[in-house]
């Protein structure tokens, strides 16, 4: 049984976490966008240091970098029978490219998640983590902005989706083996 999936939320909200325990019970990749711009950075590649730029402001790498990159994670064989998107699509260009990608195989969607957090919880999850990873992209004042990018371009996206009837609303506080499992009764499993 194939199970797309898009995972959004605010930054801080648990995505990755949710991510990685949800791609191991129902066996299909977690494709984040964010580890993936982190990796070329750290490697220092082209799209390392243009990603990185964007990063530091706290804004979204270009639709076409990320589009493109989607894309080819997309076409590897291990996503054939499903996938879970974290941190993609995150406008409403985006979708539509999705949308497209998708179309071109027959797929659809299944399920968009929406973890909700509050966001004062979201700032001091990911002042601590910042602490602990020396991430340069996530300062106070950086979080805040990307909190705000957030709410203005992508939040927006859950009302598309709610419209689509593939929303389903998970409160992403609490004890993550409990969102897991709050997570995986709204999807069936």
């Amino acid at each position: 049984m194939s199970t797309r999936i898009i995972l959004i939320g605010p930054p801080g909200a648990g995505k990755g976490t949710q991510a990685a325990r949800l791609s191991e019970a129902l066996q299909i990749p977690a494709i984040s966008t964010g580890d993936i711009f982190r990796a070329n950075v750290k490697g220092e590649t082209e799209l390392g240091r243009t990603a990185k730029r964007y990063m530091d402001a706290g804004e979204y790498v270009p639709d076409e970098v990320t589009n493109s990159m989607v894309a080819d994670r997309l076409a590897q064989d291990d996503a054939a029978e499903g996938f879970l998107l974290d941190g993609y699509p995150r406008t409403a260009a985006q979708v539509a490219e999705l949308d497209a990608m998708l179309e071109a195989k027959g797929a659809t969607l299944d399920h968009v998640i929406e973890l909700t957090a509050d966001t004062d919880e979201v700032v001091g999850r990911l002042l601590a983590r910042a602490s602990l990873q020396g991430r340069s992209d996530d300062t106070e004042d950086v979080i805040r902005h990307r909190l705000d990018v957030y709410a203005e371009q992508t939040q927006p996206l859950t009302e598309l989706y709610a419209d689509r009837g593939l929303l389903r609303q998970v409160d992403g506080l609490g004890d993550v083996d409990a969102i897991t499992d709050r997570i995986l009764a709204v999807i069936g499993r």
